[in-house]
């Protein structure tokens, strides 16, 4: 993959204190790069830093290869969509109009403008001749959405900076905004960097998961490997937050098919045996000292569970 964006050794202060310290780390094109971590731990500030609305106190980053000092930043921030929690659509412009926005900056004819906005409603099952002219305040929370992430698209930008939008959602609609932007990622290919405090919304979107606490990037690696391989206790508690919130047992992996089968085994000296109604944090727990956990139902030996399977599970789990 081709390097997007890098930050090398950046700093931020604010009022004296350090919001994030020595930050080193890089952005390829093409994949969701998440960043997760709790209230204060600097996540949207890096975001910021991206489309220069937040300047660096020290260090440089980097797009496309050029310090970012070096660019025109408004005309920058026409080729990098911006998502917010709050949708902040125009509410006095139509739907086309707020999709039309960057495009008609960027001086594209009319008909493109139309075109495109006509094209990215039927992409998301909005039906132009329907939606085109409404006003934001006829749509519900989870079409304005819809509405700010085609409009982050309409341009083609290189990047879009998707900060907390679904959070203030209900869980259906974060569920189907999710889906979505994994199916606009597959078509169009573009770069998103999302900001999220939910490990499980981390998952389910990340190509890789940066993982921040109090301004500093604790661990950064794709979803399996955080999931097999914490750092350290706090990239773990993630985990298990997640795992322990859902209140999860073995019989829940088992029924969606996410374990290993195995017919009439004996328990293994390197593994550990559970039964189906095992809560999922202590096979995580355990996940810890053994490669995976062996399942039985009665006196049988049935499957046998690791981290890949858990991770595929928490990946296609559902509020």
């Amino acid at each position: 993959m081709t390097e997007l964006i890098r930050f090398k050794d950046v700093q931020k202060k604010y009022d004296g204190k350090h919001v994030i310290n020595q930050l080193n780390l890089t952005i390829e094109e093409g994949e969701i790069f998440v960043l997760v971590g709790p209230s204060g731990s600097g996540k949207t500030s890096t975001l910021k830093m991206i489309n220069g609305l937040s300047q660096p106190s020290a260090g440089e980053i980097y797009f496309k290869g050029k310090p970012l000092k070096e660019y025109d930043l408004q005309k920058m921030r026409w080729n990098m969509g911006y998502v917010l929690q709050q949708i902040a659509l125009f509410p006095t412009m139509t739907v086309k109009q707020n999709i039309e926005v960057i495009p008609e900056m960027l001086g594209w004819e009319k008909e493109k403008r139309a075109e495109k906005a006509d094209q990215l409603l039927e992409k998301v099952g909005l039906d132009p001749d329907t939606y085109r002219n409404r006003l934001p305040r006829e749509l519900s929370g989870g079409e304005q959405q819809r509405i700010g992430i085609l409009r982050a698209l309409a341009a083609n930008p290189d990047v879009i900076l998707m900060d907390e939008p679904f959070s203030a959602l209900d869980p259906l609609s974060r569920t189907s905004l999710q889906e979505l932007v994994l199916y606009l990622h597959q078509e169009f290919g573009t770069t998103i960097v999302f900001v999220t405090h939910n490990m499980e919304e981390a998952i389910k979107l990340g190509s890789r998961i940066a993982v921040m606490k109090e301004g500093e990037l604790i661990q950064c690696d794709t979803p399996e490997q955080l999931l097999a391989n914490p750092k350290n206790d706090f990239v773990r508690s993630f985990f298990d937050e997640t795992i322990q919130n859902k209140e999860l047992k073995v019989e829940d992996l088992i029924l969606g098919g996410y374990y290993t089968k195995m017919n009439n085994e004996t328990l293994r000296s390197n593994s550990r045996t559970v039964n189906l109604s095992t809560p999922l944090k202590e096979i995580y727990a355990l996940l810890i000292d053994y490669p995976n956990v062996q399942i039985q139902e009665k006196e049988t030996i049935i499957g046998q569970i690791g981290s890949k399977e858990i991770f595929a599970f928490l990946s296609q789990e559902e509020d």
